[in-house]
């Protein structure tokens, strides 16, 4: 065992959370921050160029690997749950797409939820801070933040189908998600800079490393945090097959995730005291960790597409080729762009107060053999949507499988445990085909691939339970309330706070990356003292 100096704050997790406090806490000069991340640097070209995503998806590159326990409501099949184990974290390998959520959802965070101050109001200036909008600031949009935000770029008459589709049926066009409202169908908006992929790491990590108050550690694996009593005073970690110390002068930092984050603070002594004690390990506070497990459910609808789509064109190897090394030496072409570019956000029930199903529409879906069930060839061109659960009432759970902290945690999703989940994803995924079976969809519409003709709800259950995964958004496993106060401390100790996506009370309607960004920069005012941001008005 070795043990290196002492630093002010230790990080622990350098995805989307960790990269903006590395940031935030080093700017000064006056802290000492160490960062540590259990996977590699963020070197590999699949990563910057946006079209690179669906290998490191296929080959699960730079993930944890883990996947979820046999989940009883998907007919016992034991779901993938990729996670980023490199600089940058999911961000580094995630679909890039940025919705904030609903107002509604931080408002009840902070009027039912136990997160005081984290209503939309007090959250929205955070969101504002971190980024740069492509079309420029406003009431809703930052325009001078790190992380770089703007439209999808890539153009398809089908897309202007699916909206038109979409009105026919009721539904209103959406300008902006991250704005007024987020009901409605728009396009997509994606951390993309120069044609490149713009995660935390390269817009807040990266350019802070020079900072001499800023060390670095990778492929550096936390396996406890020190104690002395109740006090977080430091992290052991494996690192080159040896276990090496390191101590915080001032706090301990858990930015490691839903499924790390718990998993790091229950092999430390944080967390439900009985299930420690099944793994010999002493309860130093005995709190509900891992408990609350929530993400976002999904399964897709696919058609034949009768027209080619854009995307399916640069499938030939010499042109997909072509298009990344034009990505990335000049941040052009086809290769910085995704062929998913349009959602809809929409209520089943009028009388909602937010959303409560996502639409993902694919214009275009070569290599759709990947992660969609019934194509008969791996080229084959088609277009899908994907209705998604935005805010389940099942919850699962996150478990040590044993006491080794090189071990995988036990991942329980539990999905549709809760009868209103499966009638809400009924109910949406119907209003979804109403939307597939307009007349303005039918110059591009052929046969169904999956699932055959839908006649029953039953038939949508079935599909669901069969193919449905995860659309990779765990949170709520160390919440505001039970787990943390709204500051992100963790009860019952000092020196110690989980500032990721594991803090969510609950699950926000929308691909939770920017509220990740948005916790870490509000948990780094936090943590520094700073009186929070003015609450935004007018809005």
């Amino acid at each position: 065992m070795t043990a290196k100096r002492g630093f002010d704050y230790i990080i622990v997790g350098a995805g989307s959370a960790g990269c903006v406090l590395a940031n935030r806490l080093s700017a000064s000069g006056s802290d000492s921050v160490l960062i540590m991340e259990a996977g590699g640097r963020d070197i590999d070209p699949l990563i910057h160029i946006p079209v690179g995503m669906g290998k490191m998806h296929q080959y699960r590159l730079h993930d944890w690997g883990y996947d979820a326990e046999s989940d009883p409501g998907l007919h016992g099949r034991a779901i993938e749950a990729m996670r980023g184990k490199v600089l940058g974290g999911s961000h580094s390998i995630n679909v890039m797409a940025y919705t904030r959520g609903d107002r509604g959802d931080y408002d009840r965070w902070a009027r039912d939820e136990g997160a005081k101050g984290w209503s939309y109001r007090e959250v929205l200036p955070y969101f504002k801070r971190g980024e740069t909008w492509c079309e420029g600031e406003n009431a809703y949009r930052g325009g001078s933040g790190e992380i770089h935000v703007r439209w999808s770029g890539r153009v398809d008459p089908l897309f202007d189908a699916w909206t038109e589709a979409g009105k026919a049926v009721g539904f209103r066009e959406n300008e902006d998600f991250n704005g007024v409202t987020t009901e409605g169908f728009g396009r997509i908006q994606q951390t993309i800079k120069n044609g490149k992929r713009h995660s935390a790491a390269r817009a807040h990590l990266h350019p802070s490393l020079g900072r001499p108050n800023l060390s670095l550690e990778v492929k550096a694996q936390a396996t406890r945090i020190l104690f002395e009593g109740t006090r977080a005073v430091g992290v052991e970690y494996r690192k080159d097959d040896m276990t090496h110390t390191v101590y915080a002068d001032k706090e301990v930092i858990i930015s490691s995730g839903a499924f790390n984050a718990p998993q790091l603070l229950m092999l430390s002594g944080v967390g439900p005291a009985a299930h420690l004690q099944e793994h010999g390990i002493k309860a130093i506070v005995d709190l509900p960790v891992g408990t609350n497990l929530q993400d976002h459910l999904a399964a897709w609808f696919t058609w034949a597409r009768n027209s080619p789509g854009h995307f399916h064109q640069l499938m030939r190897f010499d042109r997909m080729a072509l298009a990344m090394l034009q990505a990335w030496f000049f941040g052009t072409g086809p290769g910085t762009d995704l062929p998913g570019n349009l959602f809809a956000f929409i209520k089943t029930d009028p009388s909602l107060e937010y959303p409560d199903i996502e639409y993902m529409f694919r214009g275009t879906a070569a290599n759709a053999h990947l992660w969609m069930p019934g194509f008969k060839a791996p080229f084959e061109d088609a277009f899908g949507i994907r209705p998604a659960l935005m805010r389940q009432k099942s919850r699962g759970e996150v478990l040590l499988r044993s006491a080794d902290p090189l071990d995988t945690p036990r991942i329980h999703y539990n999905f549709l445990t809760h009868p209103d989940d499966l009638k809400t994803i009924i109910k949406g995924t119907r209003l979804g085909l109403e939307v597939a079976n307009q007349q303005q969809m039918a110059e591009y519409k052929g046969r169904p691939i999956g699932p055959p003709p839908v006649k029953t709800d039953a038939d949508i259950e079935e599909w669901f339970r069969k193919t449905a995964i995860t659309v990779h958004h765990p949170c709520g496993t160390c919440p505001m309330g039970p787990v943390l106060d709204p500051e992100l401390r963790v009860h019952g100790t000092q020196g110690l706070r989980v500032v990721d996506a594991s803090a969510m009370p609950s699950i926000v309607g929308a691909h939770i990356n920017a509220a990740v960004l948005m916790i870490a920069e509000r948990g780094a005012d936090f943590i520094r003292g700073h009186a929070p941001l003015p609450a935004a008005t007018g809005v």
